[in-house]
């Protein structure tokens, strides 16, 4: 059985998928970053027959540089390490299955197991009442004792309708793989569009996490472009300005070193109740 010391030295699975897990496109945008980056080569292409509803995830046409045209279904795939690379990381992406989840889940940790993964990392992206001009928060969790004591995370306390992720991390944990889960707050008044600050959020805590320098890209560029778009649309929108300044003095609030937690509840209580939403618990991957 695999342990914490396993986990930040051993072969290590990335997991995203699109869909309900990804807000603003940012957790699949990372895993494809690491794509990349990485110089990983794909060793598994897992059977969408068997696992997608192809009228809720339809497949599209796209053409090639040559103009053929090219069916493309959803799907999921898995990509390990180049021969002769130094890297260690595999990653899992692609669309959230539609049925067949245990079945799918299976697959995925049967591969896992060959191919010596000792943990697993699941990257999530969730609409939140935060302003894009503040940095992207990252919750970091873990369901592991071990990992959790020695990576100082928290143990999430959500109940309640789960994702693919959920599923595979608890039958990963119950197998013996210790896993941990990184969820981004993506500002959901520009949900249509995707994410960069919040992909770059996610490459960050996931850098920090496991201690490996990941190359960015252009993702640096992009996400000062994506915050500068934003301001933009906001200097010509007296509302929404208004709006975004009642979420920096909200998150200002809460990151204050001197707020009480009776202090940061108020605060959240008084925009809600702004908003008519009134009291509400905070949601939880």
């Amino acid at each position: 059985m695999a342990d914490s010391r396993e986990f930040l030295t051993g072969r290590l699975m990335v997991v995203a998928f699109e869909g309900w897990n990804d807000a603003g496109e940012a957790a699949s945008g990372a895993v494809r970053l690491l794509q990349e980056q990485l110089d990983l080569t794909e060793i598994v292409d897992i059977d969408s027959e068997d696992f997608f509803d192809y009228q809720f995830n339809r497949p599209t046409i796209e053409s090639d540089d040559d103009g053929q045209r090219t069916m493309v279904w959803p799907n999921a795939t898995i990509s390990a390490p180049a021969e002769g690379s130094e890297s260690t990381i595999h990653v899992l992406i692609g669309t959230e299955p539609s049925r067949n989840w245990k079945r799918f889940t299976s697959e995925v940790l049967n591969v896992a197991v060959d191919a010596g993964v000792s943990g697993i990392v699941f990257l999530g992206a969730m609409l939140a009442d935060v302003p894009h001009t503040r940095p992207i928060s990252v919750f970091s969790s873990s369901e592991n004792d071990a990992v959790r004591a020695e990576l100082e995370l928290e143990k999430s306390t959500y109940e309640g309708p789960v994702g693919i992720l959920s599923v595979i991390a608890d039958s990963a944990e119950r197998l013996g793989i210790p896993t941990v889960s990184l969820w981004a707050s993506v500002p959901h008044y520009v949900h249509n569009a995707p994410s960069p600050k919040a992909t770059l959020a996610l490459i960050d805590r996931l850098e920090e996490l496991i201690g490996i320098v990941i190359p960015r890209g252009e993702l640096d560029e992009e996400a000062a472009a994506w915050e500068a778009g934003i301001n933009t649309l906001a200097g010509d929108d007296e509302e929404m300005a208004a709006y975004i300044q009642q979420l920096e003095q909200a998150r200002d609030t809460v990151d204050s070193p001197e707020a009480s937690g009776e202090a940061i509840a108020q605060e959240f209580e008084r925009y809600l109740r702004k908003r008519g939403d009134g009291p509400a618990e905070p949601w939880r991957p």
